[in-house]
């Protein structure tokens, strides 16, 4: 197989279609995973169990499917669950978008069903947490089925010494978009909420919550409209005649068996595997450290987050403007080095002062953005060509199935000490290792053995 050696012809209209699908999905994992749907669905899981808003006490239990849960239990489930499905539905999306003549028509779909049941949770009203929980499950997988689509086109929309520009502006243009609408959203509940009133704020979270379906499905509508299908005249005939739906799954099984041909982006995705990991558990608990060791209002940790989504805007363009001086791994390393003072500064934090949290998320947007945009454009060559999808389906699921590691690594950790602080330290080794096995990778080497052309600087 060969690869090409010169950038694909792709237009500067189409790149910014291609940058809006981040601006689009990214208000679902802003608005609604971040913010609002894990507190508004226990509040109804709670209803549902018999405790009325606003009870100072509740040990209620719901039953789905005849499982008794404690209703602050069940949205956790629900992300195991959803993390569980999406391991298995991931791969073969990635696998059916590689055999489809057509990209954009599976963009669309999980596009629109992830955004469908979004807004959908304007019927999650009373006791309605079995729908609320569907409706997530639904939303969460077609949102990770999206983004594997999404991302496949990256390889075809810049080249070997493009490709790190590319990726940074379209994650610094979801930090953005998601950061907008989560103003605004934060906006109109501090606006129009009322003290002692939760009945109210429980429906402004659920429209808020819906505000983000629209949101996805409206911006959708540029990368639909501007992006176009750049299939591989090889690849095409091969799959002319071919039921997708069985190709996609045959394909599935011939891939994961030729993964042994390339150990060295096996070696890539299991040093992103490991810092990644670092970085997302970092994000998860980030509030609860802010609450539980610090002591902090809610305010605080709302400025923080929004801190966060807008400098990571500038820190993806600041680290992809420095991936082109000096290479993407490189600067990832850097970042990775970055991510580890952001953890050490994290222990000395003082408790009941905001500011220096507030300082704590500046440093953590300046490197998040960054370290993950450049980790996905780094990892686009080490693909062979012609199988993004389903590399990318794997490397999805090294994003979202295994963000068990790192909270069951802080839980353990805080089990024996009974402190946060040794618990947030303790996720040093993830960058660590992850940092070292990722600096072991040889990757020009990688690349060629992928069949790629590498690019100038790594």
């Amino acid at each position: 197989m060969t690869a090409a050696t010169t950038a694909p012809a792709s237009t500067r209209r189409e790149r910014t279609g291609w940058y809006f699908y981040d601006w689009a999905n990214s208000a679902f994992s802003t608005t609604v995973i971040t913010v609002f749907l894990g507190p508004f669905l226990t509040s109804v899981t709670e209803q549902a169990a018999g405790c009325a808003l606003g009870a100072d006490e509740c040990d209620g239990r719901v039953h789905p499917l005849g499982i008794t849960v404690a209703a602050g239990s069940y949205f956790p489930y629900l992300v195991s669950l959803s993390v569980l499905l999406t391991v298995f539905v991931l791969p073969v999306m990635g696998a059916i978008a590689d055999r489809a003549p057509r990209k954009k028509p599976l963009l669309a779909a999980a596009a629109f069903v992830g955004a469908g049941a979004t807004v959908a949770m304007a019927f999650v009203t009373g006791e309605r947490y079995l729908l609320g929980g569907l409706l997530f499950i639904i939303a969460n997988i077609a949102f990770g089925a999206s983004v594997v689509v999404y991302n496949s086109f990256l390889p075809r929309l810049a080249g070997p010494d493009e490709r790190d520009k590319v990726s940074s502006r379209g994650w610094a243009l979801g930090y953005l978009g998601g950061g907008v609408l989560l103003l605004i959203n934060l906006g109109v509940v501090m606006a129009l909420s009322v003290d002692g009133d939760d009945q109210r704020t429980l429906d402004l979270a659920r429209w808020s919550i819906v505000s983000a379906g629209v949101w996805w499905a409206a911006f959708t509508l540029l990368p639909l409209r501007w992006l176009k299908e750049h299939p591989a005249a090889e690849v095409a005939q091969a799959r002319a005649g071919g039921n997708v739906l069985v190709d996609g799954f045959r394909q599935l099984g011939h891939t994961i068996r030729s993964m042994r041909a390339y150990p060295l982006t096996l070696a890539f995705l299991g040093a992103y595997l490991i810092y990644n990991d670092g970085i997302q558990t970092v994000i998860s608990l980030a509030s609860q450290f802010g609450t539980e060791e610090l002591h902090l209002e809610q305010s605080a940790l709302i400025v923080t987050i929004l801190i966060v989504q807008f400098l990571a805007f500038g820190g993806a363009l600041l680290l992809g403007g420095l991936a082109t001086r000096i290479g993407a791994r490189k600067t990832v390393l850097i970042a990775l080095a970055l991510w580890l003072g952001v953890i050490l500064a994290a222990f000395w934090l003082p408790e009941g002062e905001p500011v220096p949290f507030m300082l704590l998320g500046v440093g953590i947007g300046l490197v998040m953005g960054g370290s993950q945009a450049l980790s996905r454009s780094l990892f686009s060559q080490l693909i062979p060509e012609g199988r993004e999808g389903e590399y990318y389906g794997f490397y999805e699921i090294s994003d979202k199935g295994t963000s068990w590691l790192g909270p069951l690594a802080f839980g353990l950790v805080f089990q024996l000490t009974n402190s946060y602080r040794i618990g947030i330290v303790s996720l040093v080794v993830f960058f660590v290792v992850g940092g070292i096995l990722l600096a072991l990778v040889p990757m020009r080497r990688a690349i060629v053995a992928a069949g790629n052309t590498p690019p100038r600087l790594l």
